[in-house]
């Protein structure tokens, strides 16, 4: 369960109760448990595919964990220097998790990474707040900032 949850969260990327959110909403989608589909996300990347029912349960529930509640609020915007730290941070904590997706230590790093990054970009979810700095700073989606 816990690898399961640190590679939802590293490639969402979501909080880890949002993980735990998109795998309940996966397993009932899917027609089985959040413990049946953690294994069957834990077990992919060593070869082995997901069922084609948990593949697309998984996908749903993902993209209605990345769908917006309503629009973000609007208000002061970080410094440039801060939004490329904070931003730099979370991308150092999700390497970090997807490295080792079952470190509590990790897990635990890059959970307050995407708080301090949703706080600071004002916006409801990491997905969110990564895709509002990357536009903050002008860098295409997935780039690294300039130091």
């Amino acid at each position: 369960m816990a690898r399961a949850l640190g590679m939802l969260m590293a490639l969402t990327p979501c909080t880890a109760p949002a993980a735990r959110g998109i795998l309940d909403g996966a397993a009932s989608a899917a027609g089985t448990t959040a413990l049946e589909v953690a294994a069957a996300l834990a077990e992919s990347p060593r070869g082995g595919p997901l069922p084609r029912r948990v593949e697309r349960a998984l996908r749903m529930a993902v993209k209605a964990a990345r769908t917006p509640a309503g629009e973000p609020p609007s208000g002061l915007l970080p410094s440039r220097s801060r939004a490329q730290e904070v931003l730099a941070c979370f991308r150092a904590c999700q390497d970090r998790v997807q490295a080792a997706p079952g470190d509590m230590d990790a897990r635990r790093a890059l959970d307050d990474a995407a708080y301090t990054l949703c706080v600071l970009m004002g916006r409801r979810n990491p997905y969110q707040a990564v895709g509002a700095a990357e536009a903050y700073l002008g860098l295409t989606p997935g780039s690294e900032a300039p130091s």
